[in-house]
């Protein structure tokens, strides 16, 4: 997977992928998830190995301070940069898996994802 806009080499990119629409975007608990953290400054490139073949969302993080969440401005305002699969719209909150939903199959896949900052 292919990261694009990412702002700065601080910290780190934090990616999940999930097949568990419950737990998108943040996959937490997820039993059918993976995921993915390297230093932003190799976050150019980031690879999920041994995908089970299905209907994925991924959602991305370029958590700036490693602090392990997504920091945010008066509670709501997301503060560090976020990407997701399809490029999903995001309007008064994270977008729906259907909106992000990727299939994977047996292949290798390549997609881009596009950082998204909004402060």
């Amino acid at each position: 997977m292919s990261v694009t806009n990412l702002r700065n080499t601080d910290g780190v990119l934090r990616a999940c992928m999930t097949r568990d629409e419950d737990r998108f975007p943040r996959c937490q608990n997820a039993q059918q998830g993976y995921r993915v953290v390297v230093p932003a400054g190799e976050g150019a490139v980031l690879h999920f190995r041994n995908v089970t073949p299905g209907t994925y969302a991924i959602a991305l993080l370029h958590d700036e301070n490693d602090n392990g969440r997504a920091d945010r401005a008066l509670g709501m305002m997301p503060t560090e940069g976020f990407g997701f699969s399809r490029d999903a719209p995001v309007r008064m909150g994270p977008p729906d898996f259907d909106d992000a939903a990727v299939t994977i199959g047996s292949e290798s896949s390549r997609l881009t994802i596009r950082m998204r900052y909004m402060l």
